[in-house]
């Protein structure tokens, strides 16, 4: 399947009339690195898939080609907790789980209270804004953006924002790291704290 991403790839850049450098400027990929997976000379990462279907507005199956085998669908119902709605979206039980998460304004409720558990989570907020607590750092991490962590550091994550949010979540409980690397974003400052480390960009 991956042999054939290449080619999706050109098509669909070349159906939207945008060239190499226009599609690098607008997700932050080098021209060389556009060219080498059109080509095939690049192996495609899920970093660089997610940016380019994000450019694309198509799903990941477009870019990946994914066979339909049978129901493609995941029958798992939505749960709510603290008035978080959880969809699960892996049917295996074991290993990384996914969830979108959907939080409404002002969830949770009351003071954060940060929280140790084994495992490291992978967070990408779909859109909204996230208020992320991890050890002695506070961070707004906004639409597009990206953190992951080891979940023995002290953390907490919520939306005291006026708008819904939505996060996709990647969750190895047993520690497992995922095989996803981002650049690091410039630093910020927020209340005169230097801001940093498990923020990043697509």
């Amino acid at each position: 399947m991956l042999t054939t991403v290449g080619p999706r790839l050109r098509a669909l850049r070349q159906q939207r009339g945008v060239t190499l450098s226009q599609l690098g400027t607008a997700t932050g990929i080098s021209v060389s690195t556009l060219s080498r997976l059109e080509s095939g000379g690049r192996r495609p990462t899920l970093e660089l898939l997610l940016a380019l279907a994000r450019f694309h507005r198509v799903p990941l199956d477009d870019l990946v080609g994914t066979p339909q085998i049978g129901d493609p669908r995941v029958h798992r119902r939505p749960v709510v907790r603290h008035g978080v709605t959880i969809v699960p979206l892996t049917r295996r039980p074991g290993g990384v789980q996914a969830y979108k998460m959907i939080y409404p304004p002002g969830v949770p409720v009351g003071e954060p209270t940060q929280q140790v558990h084994e495992g490291y989570e992978w967070l990408y907020v779909l859109s909204g804004r996230v208020r992320l607590l991890l050890g002695g750092h506070d961070l707004t991490l906004d639409s597009g953006e990206v953190a992951e962590f080891d979940t023995r550091t002290p953390h907490w994550f919520g939306n005291p924002y006026d708008a819904p949010a939505e996060i996709l979540s990647l969750f190895g409980p047993q520690g497992e790291r995922l095989h996803v690397r981002a650049r690091p974003s410039p630093t910020r400052r927020r209340g005169g704290a230097e801001q940093d480390p498990a923020r990043s960009m697509l």
